[in-house]
């Protein structure tokens, strides 16, 4: 038996000692890596990344549209946009050109088929830009960063206000030729027409509403008149719950489940709608639990997202009927 050494510690051969010395290289070369990473990733995103209420001067009409900049790693922005009418879009990238950005969409429903060119600058929590739409003219367009309107108490519910009375169009006024009428306790569009809309305006709110279409229709429940609850004949086409379907905010929130009865049938929502946090029940089933809506949905009749707002009915997509239309404001 060989003697320890004085110390009473035994040598570590010299292969071992190669093998720690390499270990601890790539820990610290990882360790430096990680720490990259972290700094990177807490950089100070650009004034831009947010969202933003938008108003279009097109015209000399006021277009409400909406835009979302977020960043996709550590080198890119990406985004969404609404338009005027149509669904939120996607942009496969913004692109920064000095104190400016811009990015293109294609059209969705816009005639034509060039490309929707913009061009902006952020000022803070002030935008400006412009437009080239589809028809090659170009727009200037202003907005302001989104409020969050995150509510730090839980509503407490006023009176239930019956917003149809059975027998007329009474508190309800409409944007165009108004083809609405009431018939036998039930409120009609018997043809594609003008939307209705109250004349009272709501913050949070609980609403429910009871309608029926024929096959192939199409309406939808503006919340605050800024965010579509669809309503369409999805049992006859595609059963999926996406979100561009029955019960969905359109173009944002899918159901989780496809609730939609055949046409013809007296179908429901019951709708809670607290700061951008919404509650779909369909047909006596929640579909969408107090998920946030990000932003205005097409056909919004303003993108001032902060103030109360109405409801309103979509009537321009074929014919519908409602009844039991309830909503309970918060105090």
């Amino acid at each position: 038996m060989k003697n320890l050494p004085v110390s009473g510690v035994l040598p570590v051969p010299r292969f071992l000692r190669v093998q720690i010395i390499l270990l601890m290289a790539v820990f610290s070369a990882f360790t430096a890596l990680g720490q990259a990473h972290i700094s990177s990733g807490l950089a100070k995103d650009p004034d831009v990344v947010g969202r933003w209420d938008i108003t279009m001067d097109k015209g000399g009409k006021s277009i409400p549209s909406w835009l979302e900049v977020q960043r996709s790693g550590t080198h890119t922005l990406i985004g969404r946009f609404t338009y005027a009418f149509g669904s939120a879009r996607p942009i496969s990238e913004v692109k920064p050109s000095g104190n400016k950005f811009s990015f293109s969409i294609p059209p969705q429903w816009e005639e034509g088929n060039r490309n929707m060119d913009f061009e902006f600058e952020v000022n803070g929590d002030q935008i400006k830009g412009t437009m080239v739409y589809t028809d090659g003219v170009s727009y200037n367009w202003t907005g302001v960063r989104a409020p969050k309107m995150a509510r730090e108490k839980a509503p407490v519910w006023g009176t239930p206000v019956k917003l149809f009375n059975g027998k007329n169009t009474k508190g309800w006024h409409t944007d165009g030729d108004n083809q609405w009428i009431a018939q036998n306790g039930v409120l009609r569009s018997p043809h594609s027409g003008a939307n209705l809309i109250t004349d009272r305006t709501f913050s949070d709110f609980k609403l429910h509403i009871e309608f029926r279409y024929p096959q192939g229709s199409n309406s939808g429940i503006y919340l605050r008149g800024r965010y579509e609850c669809q309503i369409i004949d999805t049992k006859s086409g595609n059963p999926e719950p996406i979100n561009n379907q029955f019960s969905s905010i359109y173009g944002f929130l899918p159901p989780n489940k496809m609730m939609a009865k055949d046409p013809g049938q007296w179908q429901s929502y019951d709708i809670t709608l607290v700061g951008r946090l919404v509650t779909v029940v369909a047909n006596g089933t929640t579909v969408i639990c107090n998920a946030e809506i990000p932003g205005i949905t097409g056909g919004a009749i303003n993108s001032r997202e902060g103030e109360p707002g109405p409801i309103l009915i979509q009537g321009d997509h074929g014919p519908i009927d409602f009844r039991n239309i309830v909503i309970t404001p918060a105090k």
